[in-house]
């Protein structure tokens, strides 16, 4: 019973046309690194996290010359320092060394912790919008360019999708959402 419900299977799959199949199945890809430079949402990303990474640095900056300095005074005067002197430099150095990478720490901790927020709340969006235009247009299947080899340009979404990005961006946050299903 089994062997004649595969040889069947197997004389309808052969029966079917590949290329009539294909024909039927709409696809399209969306470029995400793309979406994420282009759009709004994706350069108001950039600038937060920007915004965000510039003070830090500053900070960090400054604590690095000090550090710098602190050594720098430690080379010159080693000769002339008493071992109180120089101990303190020293101690005061590794401190300032220890702020540094404490801060440094800190800061990437909080810029990745901002990004992963600013980047999941884009890819939410881009997933709405996605679903929209799948099921508004027919399409069977939306990939990411990431997996594709090779595609004609036709079935590019990317444009669609930063279209209606900025669209939504561009609402009140009680306006209605783009799904219509």
């Amino acid at each position: 019973m089994r062997k004649i419900l595969l040889l069947t299977l197997c004389s309808v799959l052969l029966y079917i046309s590949p290329a009539g199949a294909a024909e039927e199945l709409k696809i399209g890809y969306i470029d995400l690194p793309r979406i994420f430079s282009e759009s709004d949402a994706g350069k108001k990303a950039t600038a937060d996290i920007e915004a965000i990474e510039k003070p830090k640095k500053a900070v960090i900056d400054g604590k690095v010359k000090a550090a710098n300095k602190i050594e720098e005074e430690i080379a010159k005067q080693s000769s002339v320092l008493s071992a109180g002197a120089k101990k303190a430099k020293v101690e005061e150095l590794e401190k300032l060394q220890g702020d540094v990478q404490k801060l440094v720490a800190d800061g990437r901790a909080e810029l990745q912790k901002k990004e992963t927020e600013l980047t999941n709340a884009i890819l939410k969006d881009v997933s709405d919008i996605v679903d929209d235009i799948g099921y508004e247009e027919g399409y069977a299947l939306i990939l990411r360019s990431e997996v594709i080899i090779s595609a004609k340009k036709e079935l590019d979404l990317t444009d669609k999708v930063i279209t209606r990005l900025n669209e939504l961006k561009g609402k009140p946050k009680d306006a209605p959402k783009l799904n219509t299903k």
